[in-house]
Parts: structure tokens; C-alpha cells; sequence
């Protein structure tokens, strides 16, 4: 029994460990009461400067209010209010304006008679541009030794008042054995007329031909300014024949006058990017087709002067079209120069 006693707590030793138990409570206790009694003063505070704050705002409300109280709302007169529509719609206006400018300086062009000519010179009847690129050396050579003059003969053609040149651009590596080459041959045969500006490159071949008929026009002053492919041949009598017959006309667009679908799927023939330009029914107006296109010199003219404005497509006898339709050109459909046709009378044909 003696033994057993020995292992039950003495009653000290309990309530020492109630003690214990009481003061951690209460430390417990303490601890969570600081801790809300924190976060109550802070909630006061934010409500405090809330309620400061709105009661400020109130105040300078309040008083701008009773500045403004005797001042009636403003009346736009009828002047503002135009005033007030006119600023919205400048920039339509200024559109508008541009367009009627551009329309004057065009017909302006197509009435005004040809310029005299400079220094004295003879007025040439036409300018011929062959379109060519650089490797068709072997082409040029076989144009050469049929209808296109060469050497001295050539020379006698330009006092006759006609001048044909090939039309070519530059290399996109500058000063390449391409460049080189051209320089070399025009160095021999002295019939190019090599467009510095113009890269010669497929993807840039629309804009040929604002390139050559402002240079042409720059160069020479002549009646005409015919664009030909170096793809036909040309029966160079016959074509200077039809122009001298209508010598003195200004404002003429002369070709074998055509339209067509729009090709609006990538990878065809003859794709247009800008095919959703055309409407809904996806037709070209009315151009002179691409093989040759002649216009007079105030056409040309007016290329040359608007050519940085001016739209290009993918095709550049489109884009010559999509130029005269602005400027009221007369259109000239003449069948002769319908180069892929079977007409016995025709200037042109496929090479």
C-alpha cells in the first residue's frame, strides 16, 4: 500500500499545475484582446479620414455651386454650332478639296496645247519604250535585226521624229555585274533608257511604268509615249502611220481597249492582292491592254508630275487605267493594236 500511495500527485502539485493552466489562458487572452483592440483603432481611423474626406469634397462642391448658381448655361449661337460641325467634318472637307484639285490640274492638262518646244527643237512625233529586263539580251539582239533599227539607222529614225529605246531599271545589289552589263551594252549600242529610281524586280514591275513615262516625258517632248512588251513584234510603219494621223489630239488614251474578271485566288495567273478594290462583281474597267499603251504628253505629263500619289496594282496596263479614269482622258479603242488578234491590218503581233 505503501508502495501505491507513492505514485498518486500530492494535492500541492495539482493545484500548481491549475496555476499554470490559468495564467496561460490568460496570456492567451490578452494577447487576442491587443490584437482587436489594434484593428478597431485602425477601421476608426480609415472611417475618420473617409468621412473627413467627403466632407471636404462637399465643401468645394458646395462652393462651386454658389459661384455658378447666378451664371445662366451657356447658348450656342448659330455661328458655334456651324463652327463646332465644321471642325468635325475637316478632315472629309480637306479630302474633298484635294480631290477638286487634283481634277483641275487634270483638266487643265487636257485643255492646254501641247508646250512650245524647248531650245528650239524639233517636236518629235513619238517616243517608243520596249520593255525589257536582263536576260533578254538574246531578245533585244533579234529586235535589233528586224523592226527595230539599229546603229545609223536609228539615228536617222530620231530626225524623222521617232525614238525608241529599250526601258529597263536597276539591279537591287547596285552596281552588280547585272548593272555592268547594261552599262557595257548601252555603251555599244546607245538605245536604252535605264531608270535609275526603278528597281528592276517582278514585284516591282507595276511601277514601271510611271518610272519611263515620266522619264520619257523629261527626256523628250513629243506628241506621243508608247509603252511596248519586248513579248511582240511591231510593224513600226504602220504604227507611225495611225500616229501621225491624229497628231494634235491632247487627252488621248489609245490601245486595244479591254476589261476582265479579277483573279482573287493566290497562286493563279495573273492574281490581283487588292482584288476586294474592284466590287462585288470582281470586273477590271475599262484599259488599254498591256502589250501597248500610247498616251499623249499632257498624259504623260500629268504622270510624271502626280506619280508619287498615284495607286499601282499588280498589273501595271490596270494601273494606267486606274490613272486616265480620274483625268477624263479620251479613250481610243483601236483594233490595230489588239497585238494577240488575227487581223490582217493590225501594227502588232505576239513574238
Amino acid at each position: 500500500m505503501e508502495n501505491s500511495s507513492s505514485f498518486l500527485p500530492s494535492a500541492s502539485t495539482i493545484n500548481m499545475k491549475n496555476e499554470r493552466r490559468g495564467k496561460s489562458k490568460s496570456l492567451k487572452t490578452s494577447k487576442t484582446s491587443v490584437v482587436m483592440a489594434f484593428f478597431s483603432c485602425f477601421a476608426w481611423l480609415y472611417v475618420a479620414g473617409r468621412l473627413w474626406q467627403d466632407a471636404e469634397n462637399r465643401m468645394v462642391l458646395n462652393s462651386l455651386l454658389q459661384k455658378n448658381s447666378g451664371k445662366p448655361p451657356k447658348v450656342l449661337a448659330v455661328e458655334d454650332k456651324l463652327m463646332i460641325l465644321g471642325c468635325k467634318d475637316l478632315a472629309k472637307r480637306i479630302v474633298e478639296v484635294e480631290m477638286d484639285l487634283t481634277l483641275a490640274r487634270s483638266q487643265e492638262y487636257l485643255k492646254r496645247q501641247s508646250q512650245q518646244n524647248v531650245s528650239g527643237q524639233k517636236k518629235l512625233l513619238a517616243v517608243i519604250g520596249v520593255y525589257t529586263g536582263f536576260g533578254s539580251r538574246l531578245r533585244r539582239n533579234v529586235f535589233r535585226g528586224s523592226w527595230m533599227p539599229k546603229g545609223d539607222a536609228l539615228r536617222k529614225l530620231e530626225e524623222k521624229g521617232v525614238v525608241i529605246r529599250f526601258v529597263i531599271g536597276r539591279s537591287a545589289n547596285r552596281g552588280d555585274s547585272l548593272d555592268r552589263n547594261i552599262d557595257e551594252e548601252n555603251r555599244m549600242m546607245k538605245d536604252f533608257l535605264i531608270l535609275d529610281g526603278h528597281e528592276e524586280a517582278q514585284e516591282e514591275f507595276p511601277k514601271k511604268a510611271k518610272f519611263f513615262f515620266s522619264a520619257a516625258v523629261e527626256v523628250w517632248d513629243a506628241e506621243f509615249y508608247v509603252k511596248v512588251d519586248d513579248e511582240i513584234n511591231l510593224d513600226l510603219d504602220g504604227l507611225i502611220g495611225v500616229l501621225e494621223s491624229r497628231r494634235g489630239q491632247s487627252g488621248a488614251y489609245i490601245g486595244c481597249m479591254k476589261s476582265g474578271d479579277v483573279i482573287n485566288e493566290v497562286g493563279k495567273s495573273w492574281y490581283e492582292p487588292e482584288w476586294w478594290k474592284f466590287g462585288d462583281e470582281k470586273s477590271y474597267f475599262r484599259h488599254a491592254a498591256g502589250p501597248l499603251i500610247i498616251l499623249t504628253k499632257n498624259l504623260a505629263q500629268y504622270i510624271n508630275i502626280n506619280s508619287a500619289s498615284l495607286q499601282t496594282y499588280a498589273h501595271d496596263d490596270i494601273s494606267v487605267g486606274s490613272w486616265m479614269m480620274g483625268i477624263q482622258a479620251t479613250y481610243i479603242d483601236d483594233n490595230r493594236f489588239c497585238c494577240s488578234s488575227y487581223k490582217q491590218d493590225k501594227v502588232c503581233s505576239l513574238a
